[in-house]
């Protein structure tokens, strides 16, 4: 199973100048719980905006174009297939924008955060198709906004 991991503004956005939009408390814990023991594969700009580097207890699988990257602790693949390929455990995909837009069509399972709050966005989550059937939705709130735990399978 390949399952897309992202948080959103109302407007797809998911990032700005490498960083997240928003703090929510309880996502990255969430985040954690989800993808310890698996495969994270990401692009290398996602990569690079890891505060501590490769993230712990999982398979990081780092997507370049750079044949001479190099980076302990992490795997390196060029192109999505060869990262699928590499996988030992189930498969995240968590960034960034074109790794989004790359795995939409192969995934299976989209787990999407939605913020109901637009920011300051320069990469934006691709938008999907009515094959994906919203099947579990879960409301929380924070201080400055209200966001979703909302859970898609392709149909």
């Amino acid at each position: 199973m390949i399952t897309i991991i992202v948080a959103i503004d109302k407007k797809r956005g998911i990032g700005n100048k490498g960083k997240l939009l928003a703090y929510i408390p309880g996502d990255l814990p969430r985040f954690r719980k989800l993808t310890t023991g698996n495969t994270v594969i990401m692009g290398r700009k996602t990569f690079d905006s890891l505060p501590n580097g490769p993230l712990p207890n999982r398979q990081n699988i780092v997507i370049t174009r750079n044949k001479d990257l190099k980076i302990k602790g992490a795997e390196i693949a060029y192109s999505l297939q060869e990262a699928i390929n590499k996988s030992t455990g189930k498969i995240f995909i968590i960034g960034g924008g074109q790794i989004y837009e790359d795995s939409l069509e192969i995934a299976d399972r989209l787990l999407i955060t939605k913020i109901n709050k637009q920011f300051t966005a320069d990469t934006y989550f691709p938008e999907f198709d009515d094959t994906w059937k919203l099947i579990s939705s879960q409301e929380n709130e924070c201080d400055d906004f209200t966001y979703t735990y909302d859970t898609y399978e392709k149909i």
